[in-house]
């Protein structure tokens, strides 16, 4: 068995290090399966948390059970973790839920193939049969898929569940019902459009998860500047990035000389008169609500109010952005040329309070699908989990709203797709048989880790379930509620198809990639000062 070895070859610059055949070939394997077996325990309906600190002076922490999240967070050494790593980061951006499964599932399949290669049979041969077995579990995938397009009633409820289903892991799992409804009629508000950027969440400190609501329109989380109108209908809105803060003398590294205060006052008097235009400018453009994304100092915030003109200073960027979408609007930064602004317009401006804090709310938008869930909670911890919860299940149902197909979850589709690869490998002449059967065992790991999560007793549950998919038109998985075999349709457990093809094709890839590997060459990094 070859080791690690600086500079085997003699061709390799000094500092540099390779790794040959089986010893490669283990580091990829151990590092990938350290990576599944971490997140392991974060996947399915009682599935755990863990907590990310960082080791930076901030000392933050984190609290998820979010596969992409937790994954992000760490710094890997190990380039086949690394695969893993970037195929979690895929499927969060592709699809934004199944993180964790597709992370498990290349794990098992590398596990897997550990033992093949140690029986001397071929990575290439492996492949191969990954390949076929992958092809098969696709085919049968695609035929179990449910499609109700047609019918708005039952494609609604499907939404429902699918939400019911992808929030039953996170922390909103005790909620679900009310945050599924919610994140139902926010995406079914943007009637087939794929921008969830007009879907605004706010978080705010206090109440309890189940006080978080849905609002038609556009929540903008800053004050109204004093002495402004607190409610403006039928609003033109300028949203602007500029500088509204040079009516004070500001000289960095300059000198002025004068020869009096005098001069100092004439100076100040020109900045001031400076401004003065600028904001008249602004308002000539027939406004009444000015947005900016930087500060406005009192003068020009004066002159606002004077003229009746609500003024919003120090928008947060996102902030801003989404405003500029929603009300039809394009962020400015010059307005010497009116004819190129574009001003947004809304009904209705107002300040409301949430708990303690006030806000603007903007009704009546140009956007009509734009709407803001205004999510509350115990601490800013759980908050950021629920936002993040939140996100999965409406990028989940916008991908379903796209393709409209959905299967029943709970281990369901695995073990049916399970229950093909393996009449597939006994039809399999030679060793790429061994491969096929392999996959099989790997894809049935997912509802026994779902089990060993629950607490259960995954051999037992999972000889239960091979035995219940023997049969035609079954439509059996695990049901970690009542601890056994249960009906996915009676108890409403469903997936959008996408989710899951998507992470059996990543899976797949990911694994074949690392099985590929039989050398691994660390480069020392090039000395500074060499030509």
């Amino acid at each position: 068995m070859a080791m690690a070895v600086p500079g085997t070859s003699g061709v390799l610059g000094q500092g540099a290090e390779e790794q040959k055949g089986e010893t490669a070939r283990l580091a990829s394997f151990v590092g990938a399966m350290a990576i599944a077996d971490l997140v392991k325990t974060t996947l399915g309906p009682k599935g755990m948390d863990k907590i990310l600190q960082s080791m930076g002076r901030s000392n933050d922490i984190m609290v998820t059970n979010d596969g992409a999240t937790i994954l992000k967070s760490l710094y890997v050494d190990n380039p086949a973790a690394k695969v893993l790593v970037d195929i979690s980061r895929v499927q969060d951006d592709e699809v934004g839920d199944g993180t964790t499964s597709v992370v498990v599932l290349a794990g098992e399949l590398l596990r897997e193939a550990e033992q093949l290669v140690l029986q001397k049979i071929h990575p290439m041969t492996i492949i191969a049969g990954y390949r076929q077995a992958c092809e098969a579990a696709k085919e049968r995938l695609a035929l179990l898929a449910l499609n109700h397009s047609d019918n708005q009633e039952k494609f609604r409820q499907d939404l429902l569940n699918i939400a019911k289903t992808t929030l039953s892991s996170k922390i909103l799992t005790q909620d679900k019902e009310h945050f599924a409804r919610l994140a139902v009629d926010a995406v079914l508000r943007l009637k087939g459009s794929s921008n969830l950027e007009s879907i605004h969440i706010i978080k705010k400190t206090g109440g309890t998860l189940k006080e978080s609501f849905l609002d038609e329109g556009f929540i903008l989380d800053k004050r109204i500047g004093v002495g402004q109108p607190k409610r403006i209908e039928n609003a033109k809105i300028l949203v602007a990035n500029t500088a509204m803060d040079t009516d004070k003398i500001k000289i960095y590294g300059a000198r002025v000389r004068v020869d009096s205060m005098a001069k100092v006052a004439d100076i100040e008097k020109a900045e001031k008169e400076k401004m003065r235009a600028k904001v008249e400018n602004i308002i000539s453009q027939g406004l009444n609500c000015f947005v900016n994304r930087q500060l406005i100092y009192n003068f020009p915030e004066e002159i606002f109010a004077d003229a009746g003109v609500m003024a919003i200073e120090h928008a947060d960027f996102d902030g801003i952005e989404r405003l500029a979408l929603v009300t039809g609007g394009e962020i400015a930064s010059t307005f010497d040329s009116p004819d190129k602004l574009k001003l947004g317009s809304c009904k209705l401006i107002e300040e409301i309070m949430i708990g303690e804090d006030k806000l603007i709310h903007f009704s009546g938008v140009e956007m009509g699908e734009a709407c803001t869930i205004v999510l509350r909670g115990a601490s800013s911890h759980v908050l950021d989990e629920a936002e993040r919860s939140l996100h999965d299940a409406l990028c989940v149902l916008q991908q379903t709203v796209q393709d409209s197909r959905v299967i029943y979850g709970g281990g369901y589709p695995e073990m049916q797709m399970a229950k093909v690869v393996e009449e597939k490998a006994a039809r399999t002449p030679g060793k790429k048989s061994l491969a096929i059967e392999a996959y099989a065992r790997a894809l049935r790991a997912i509802p026994g880790t779902i089990c060993d999560n629950a607490g259960l007793d995954s051999a037992e549950l999972i000889s239960q379930l091979r035995a219940a998919h023997a049969e035609e038109d079954t439509r059996m998985g695990v049901d970690v509620v009542l601890g056994k075999a249960g009906d996915m349709s009676e108890l409403g457990i469903y997936e959008c198809y996408r989710v899951k093809e998507q992470i059996i094709l990543s899976a797949t890839e990911a694994s074949e990639m690392i099985l590929r590997v039989d050398e691994i060459i660390k480069c020392a990094p090039r000395q500074r000062g060499e030509e």
